[in-house]
């Protein structure tokens, strides 16, 4: 949450003005349509749908501004609706606008029966349910959720990471495994693509090392165009995730990645931008700096300006998850594979990211019939709905189908021909609590191209020199933890990142690394590192 709130505070206030979230749906849905029980049935027992009689329930959710304002206009909310005779009255909110109108929902205290979608942190879930304002959903689960029971049996780890340390489950989970561990697809972000079409002009082969790829570079700044534009050897957005150029520091060490942890082979948490492995690496990066090898821009670029340049066929390499979002679906671009450094170094180091969200659905304390909320959401675990509620759906003839249904009732990814994965999805999709496990593929759903390609690409160019045996998990701390890591990050990661951007553009890590060390402990970076251990050690070590 980016502002944090005196609840009480705000109760005073918005109970003189606040008209309900009921009456101010921003989804347009009629809760007294006919037919609906706008009262409801309180505590309907026994619950199976379709229900004899149509129900009512209110959620609070978002989506993108590409979809229909009143989800119930999407076509897998409609069916839905009709396999269990609940209606949803929805107030939808614009990704952009979902968080602090969510806040102020909460705060007004008229409450929804539950918030769909709802993207709470381990903060939030721990907070409201100090405060009551969620309800503990572990025995929800056991008696009313067997297909999420189910997963969370076979998957124990996952039942692990949704347990909060005073033993309670707030929420629901989405969780997406495409591959697991090394193999994961979220393994790597800043995947380095390099443009094969001018290395073949420049009949020069593919860099193996960093000395090699410095000789590239420069190849590259040296070179004509045909079209009247500059040309940029090397580009990325400094401390920009995936648009980083982090994954070139595994050169040196055990390399970066967007967090700036990672977990040694004898169990150790270390913060990547305290190693002398990275000093050596953001040495080598000034040097490429100092000879006009990367973009100027590189320090301070928008993702939109990044891309655009991209979209012009300006860069010799860059860096980002898929090149289709900034160079297109051309095949001038190839993943550049992981470089031997000047000590013969090879590694890439691993991202903390796994398909897994554990704030996507949480019943609210005023919902008066938990059972039927439990069971309409279990439906959202089922193998093939859980499939298109996470991509999108099919006998859609109004927003467009990621899905074509087979004759065995399975869903094959259409190709996406002139839509880009994420705007389809978002048109179409539901988000919300969900589960598509890795033996899913082949069996109820084929794996979406995009993410097949980049899987094999992982698999036969990053994997094999990725070191590192663990990643570190999403643990759930107490409130007192994550509020005491929250500050310590913010000193020690600022801190951290300027230097980082200073020593690549201008020098001076070597002379400075000392009291930039002490600097890092002066902003509780031992203390930092101790309460991750902590937590890695009690909770997930194995």
């Amino acid at each position: 949450m980016k502002k944090t709130r005196a609840l009480v505070s705000i109760l005073l206030i918005v109970s003189v003005l606040s008209t309900g979230c009921g009456s101010k749906n921003s989804s347009g849905s009629d809760t007294k349509a006919k037919g609906i029980n706008s009262s409801a049935n309180y505590g309907l027992k026994d619950v199976k749908f379709p229900l004899e009689k149509k129900e009512n329930l209110k959620f609070i959710t978002q989506s993108s501004p590409l979809a229909p304002k009143n989800p119930n206009d999407k076509l897998i909310f409609q069916r839905f609706e009709k396999d269990t005779n609940v209606h949803i009255d929805w107030t939808n909110y614009t990704n952009d606008q979902f968080a602090e109108k969510k806040n102020l929902d909460i705060a007004s205290g008229d409450l929804p029966d539950a918030i769909f979608d709802a993207g709470m942190s381990d903060y939030d879930l721990l907070r409201y349910g100090k405060q009551g304002i969620i309800v503990p959903l572990e025995d929800t689960i056991n008696q009313y959720m067997p297909n999420l029971k189910k997963i969370l049996d076979s998957h124990p780890d996952y039942k692990k990471i949704i347990t909060a340390p005073d033993g309670h489950i707030y929420s629901l989970p989405w969780i997406e495994e495409l591959g697991t561990g090394k193999e994961a697809i979220q393994a790597l972000d800043d995947i380095p693509w390099i443009n094969k079409k001018w290395l073949d002009e420049l009949g020069l082969k593919m860099p193996t090392t960093t000395d090699e790829l410095e000789k590239v570079l420069i190849a590259f700044k040296n070179m004509k165009l045909e079209v009247k534009t500059d040309v940029i050897p090397m580009s990325f957005r400094v401390n920009g995730g995936g648009e980083d150029c982090s994954m070139l520091l595994g050169s040196f060490g055990l390399g970066d990645n967007y967090d700036h942890y990672v977990v040694t082979e004898d169990g150790k948490v270390v913060y990547t931008l305290a190693q002398d492995g990275y000093k050596t690496g953001v040495q080598w990066l000034n040097k490429l700096q100092k000879q006009g090898l990367i973009d100027k821009e590189a320090f301070t670029q928008d993702y939109n300006t990044y891309a655009a340049k991209g979209k012009n066929n300006r860069y010799g390499l860059y860096f980002t998850w898929d090149k289709a979002n900034i160079s297109g679906n051309n095949e001038d671009y190839v993943a550049m594979p992981p470089l031997k450094g000047p000590d013969g170094t090879v590694n890439v180091a691993r991202t903390n990211g796994i398909g897994f969200d554990k704030g996507r659905m949480v019943f609210s304390s005023s919902n008066q019939n938990i059972e039927l909320t439990a069971k309409w959401a279990d439906k959202c675990y089922e193998t093939v709905q859980s499939v298109q509620n996470n991509w999108g759906t099919y006998g859609d003839t109004k927003q467009g189908n990621i899905f074509k249904l087979t004759s065995e009732k399975t869903l094959k990814h259409l190709p996406l021909g002139t839509n880009t994965p994420v705007g389809l999805r978002s048109m179409t999709n539901t988000g919300g609590p969900l589960a598509i496990l890795n033996e899913y593929y082949g069996k109820f759903t084929t794996m979406p191209d995009d993410a097949a390609w980049r899987l094999d690409i992982l698999h036969k160019t990053y994997v094999p020199a990725m070191k590192a045996t663990n990643n570190y998990p999403p643990v759930f701390m107490s409130e007192e933890d994550q509020t005491q890591l929250t500050q310590l990050e913010t000193a020690v990661k600022t801190y951290s990142e300027r230097m980082k951007a200073e020593w690549i553009l201008k020098g001076g890590a070597e002379s400075q690394w000392d009291n930039y060390l002490k600097e890092l402990e002066k902003n509780g970076l031992s203390k930092l590192i101790a309460i991750k251990q902590k937590y890695y050690d009690v909770v997930y070590k194995k």
